[in-house]
Order: C-alpha cells, then structure tokens, then sequence
C-alpha cells in the first residue's frame, strides 16, 4: 500500500517492486530496482526517508525516523529489522531482527549480525563487522564476507523483478 500523508506522497522508481501487503507513506523516496517485502513498514510521516537503488527491505521490518534519514545502495535489511538512524551507508546487510536506534550512522561496506542492538548516536565506520546487544564492532569485514553480500542483493534483485513482472 502506498500513501500520501500531510500532502507528501512517496516518489517509487519505475523498476522498484513494493509488496501490496507493505506500507510506505509520506515523504519517502525509493530507488530502481529496490524492493519493499510484505508486512514491511516506511513511514516518512515525520521526516524525509531518501532509500538508494538495490535495497531490500525484507518482510515486517520498519523503517522509520525523527531526522532525515539517507540509506545507500546495494543493502540487505534483513526480516523484522527496525531502521530508525539518520544514516546507513552502501554496499551493507543489516540481518534479520537488528534494531538501529536515533542518531546511528552505519558506514559503508558494514555488516550488522542479527539480533544486534546499534545503539543511539553510534557511528560504525566503514567496513565494520558489528555484533551483539549493545552492538559492538568486532572486526573488519572480510572480501568473502562483501562478496557474499554482492550475491545475497543481485539475487534479491532478481526475485523482485520476477514477483513484479507476476504482477505481485
């Protein structure tokens, strides 16, 4: 479901897939080939949320924000995740039930391991491989580890075009 809300409506590219079962309102901005899975949630209702090209949003996660919000491109966020940050930079997976609390900046080429709690006001720098409850940087990311990520987003790529194309 898409909707305007306080006279912003969400800009979509051509050659995103939004589930029918998501909701994205207000002032959100979503880039080509980025996808939106069912019983996901972007609400731009009280600040703008600009999402790159290639960003899945896996099912029932949540995407919200006090601030301007800016995510990259090439991103996993991965199933019942909660996004509420100011920033989360490209080429990064945030895995399946994260929570990313206000003011958090996530760098470029970051992982952030299920379950982890990044929290307010914390920035993971670039290439940070981030753990735990409260999150803590553990290690670099490794070629294997962002090669893996490239695979995981071009097959996530591929599947919302086919859902798209089958008229979901």
């Amino acid at each position: 479901m898409i909707r305007s809300f306080d006279g912003k409506m969400p800009r979509i590219a051509d050659a995103a897939f939004i589930a029918e079962s998501a909701l994205v309102v207000g002032d959100v901005e979503i880039g080509e080939y980025s996808s939106v899975w069912p019983g996901a949630v972007i609400r731009g209702d009280v600040d703008s949320i600009k999402i790159g090209h290639h960003v899945h949003v896996q099912d029932n996660s949540v995407i919200h924000n006090d601030q301007p919000l800016v995510i990259g491109d090439n991103i996993l966020i991965g199933h019942c995740a909660i996004v509420h940050c100011k920033r989360v930079g490209s080429n990064v997976l945030i895995g399946n039930n994260c929570t990313i609390l206000d003011g958090a900046e996530i760098g470029d080429e970051c992982i952030i391991g299920s379950n982890a709690m990044v929290t307010e006001g914390m920035k993971v720098p670039d290439g940070s491989f981030v753990v735990g409850v409260p999150a803590q940087i553990k290690k670099r990311v490794t070629d294997e580890q962002m090669a893996r990520l490239a695979r995981g987003i071009e097959s996530y790529t591929n599947k919302s075009q086919k859902y798209k194309s089958e008229g979901f």
